[in-house]
């Protein structure tokens, strides 16, 4: 007796949410990561490349948005 299950999605819906959420998050965190490049070559804006949002936030929102999605992967549906 086999039981004819229906083939579905991989994933459940809230798997699906988290992980749009995580991959918004890291488009958040590399947009933050984006300037700081001056008109003329012959200058160098030094606190705007190094800047706190670039060099440490960015990185770390990035990381997040990974782990958030490693969650919505690793989740178990409900189904």
């Amino acid at each position: 007796m086999s039981s004819n299950k229906k083939p579905g999605f991989a994933f459940g819906k809230d798997n699906y949410r988290i992980l749009i959420v995580g991959v918004l998050v890291v488009i958040i965190g590399y947009m933050l990561m984006v300037g700081g490049g001056a008109e003329n070559p012959n200058e160098f804006h030094e606190d705007e490349i190094f800047s706190f949002r670039r060099i440490t936030l960015s990185p770390i929102v990035i990381l997040a948005g990974f782990v958030i999605v490693l969650l919505g992967i690793m989740k178990k549906s409900k189904d």
